[in-house]
């Protein structure tokens, strides 16, 4: 779903760049079990510093889109490994009505319309993966999940961008990350939506 985003981001950097699918999306390992309500912790807090400490990666850029973005604010906020810097591409910080009924939308529509085989073409399993993330996404335990409080432990510079029509989170969610962390630089685009990368590369 990235597409050609993060070799062309390598080249205009001048960085090296691992591109890797989480635990249950795309190439990846089948989700084997339900995800529970702190399933981004457990990304951020486990699975992330093995990937980086198995391949000798120190002081990386981390760049995450939606729930990575937030991955990355847990891993960073926690101070779990040394951050050079974290770029956002629609962060979640808390949850939203607009997400929680967007999300309840996209549901209706993986039932009835083509988006299982649109979905399809960048997942192997991709019921697991879509009803991993939806169910867990409409759970009404979720909708406490926050992460506001590790925001201030965040030492490292931050770029957040985010899409004036996204339509899974407010300008709240970049508003929120520009107050909790002192070094942020924020870009908010028109005529983009929820992934910038494919809006407005």
């Amino acid at each position: 779903m990235w597409k050609d985003f993060p070799a062309r981001v390598a080249v205009a950097t001048g960085c090296r760049a691992l591109v890797y699918s989480r635990y249950g999306y795309g190439k990846s390992d089948r989700l084997q079990q339900a995800r529970g309500v702190d399933y981004m912790h457990a990304e951020a807090l486990t699975a992330l510093p093995e990937v980086l400490q198995r391949l000798d990666i120190r002081n990386p850029v981390l760049v995450g889109h939606s729930d990575g973005a937030s991955i990355a604010l847990i891993h960073a906020g926690a101070a779990q490994c040394p951050v050079r810097a974290l770029v956002l591409l629609a962060p979640h910080v808390f949850v939203e009505d607009l997400t929680v009924a967007s999300i309840a939308a996209a549901r209706d529509a993986y039932r009835t319309t083509d988006l299982p085989a649109k979905l399809g073409r960048y997942h192997d399993d991709v019921d697991n993966t879509f009803w991993g993330w939806n169910d867990i996404w409409l759970d009404p335990e979720f909708r406490h999940w926050n992460i506001e409080a590790l925001l201030p432990h965040i030492a490292c510079p931050v770029l957040a961008i985010q899409g004036q029509d996204d339509e899974y989170g407010t300008m709240a969610q970049l508003d929120c990350v520009a107050r909790r962390i002192d070094d942020v630089t924020l870009i908010k685009l028109a005529n983009c939506h929820h992934s910038p990368h494919r809006d407005q590369p």
